[in-house]
């Protein structure tokens, strides 16, 4: 069976791509299942340079192709950001801080942005794809829902429901990082087939 790496130590995002890759046929390992401790630094102003540059490292350490991702927060209030700093920028309570930033304010638009990475091992250098699922949505005046993860409590789909309120498949099938895992699933296929 053709293994791949998912190349994050996020314990939750740990869980969603393991639903997420459930279909392929596959053996999905975490960096503590081949002892693997790399700490890469994400210095890039885009999701897909930081993604890109994770999956790289991992591919390399492991000889498995790795998928990784970058994600993050735009808020229109907050000049579209914290975007790539979305995991550092709230210090451990960032969606405490969103909802503190904004205040009551009125424009409360927001997306949700992650960028996918594959790569594959292989001499020189692994080669990597990008693939990308974007959700629009707003900040939540208060954190709702206990599912999820990050700023899951606080943005708001359409419909009116935070991705925390949402059934762990729906939230799968409309989330960033599920459309950036569907968009890469069939070339996921196809590397997995070659490597």
């Amino acid at each position: 069976m053709s293994r791949l790496l998912i190349a994050t130590t996020n314990p939750g995002k740990q869980q969603e791509f393991r639903r997420l890759l459930a279909g392929l046929d596959a053996q999905l390992l975490t960096p503590d299942q081949l002892d693997l401790e790399l700490d890469v630094d994400e210095p890039h102003d885009t999701y897909a340079e930081n993604a890109a540059a994770k999956a790289d490292a991992f591919a390399r350490a492991s000889g498995v192709v790795s998928l990784a991702d970058d994600s993050g927060i735009e808020i229109a209030a907050l000049d579209w950001g914290p975007g790539v700093r979305s995991a550092r920028w709230g210090g451990g309570r960032n969606a405490e801080r969103v909802l503190e930033a904004l205040g009551p304010a009125p424009d409360r638009r927001a997306r949700m942005v992650c960028a996918v990475a594959l790569a594959r091992p292989g001499a020189p250098d692994p080669h990597i794809e990008i693939f990308t699922g974007i959700v629009e949505g707003r900040v939540a005046t208060e954190m709702r829902g206990a599912g999820g993860f990050g700023y899951d409590p606080i943005f708001e789909l359409p419909s009116g429901l935070t991705t925390a309120e949402l059934p762990e498949g729906e939230k799968d099938e409309l989330s960033h990082r599920g459309r950036a895992v569907a968009a890469a699933v069939p070339r996921l296929r196809e590397l997995l087939i070659d490597h």
